[in-house]
């Protein structure tokens, strides 16, 4: 297959098929160590594992993702 067959190809592919919704609406962030923790990963309170700071929650609009 050629470079224009390639490139033919990859524009008419279906769009790949976004994550399974699993209830997440956004994640929590530390903004001193730019960890990212998404809600539906996290247990217990909301904080930084690595300095232990209090994370901040960011809401995903619609099923984006919260980055």
């Amino acid at each position: 297959m050629g470079l224009i067959d390639s490139m033919k190809a990859a524009l008419t592919s279906p769009a790949p098929q976004s994550r399974p919704d699993d209830g997440s609406k956004g994640a929590y962030w530390c903004d001193d160590c730019d960890v990212r923790i998404r809600d539906v990963d996290l247990e217990g309170e909301p904080v930084c594992p690595d300095c232990g700071a209090e994370m901040r929650f960011e809401r995903a609009t619609g099923r984006d993702c919260a980055c």
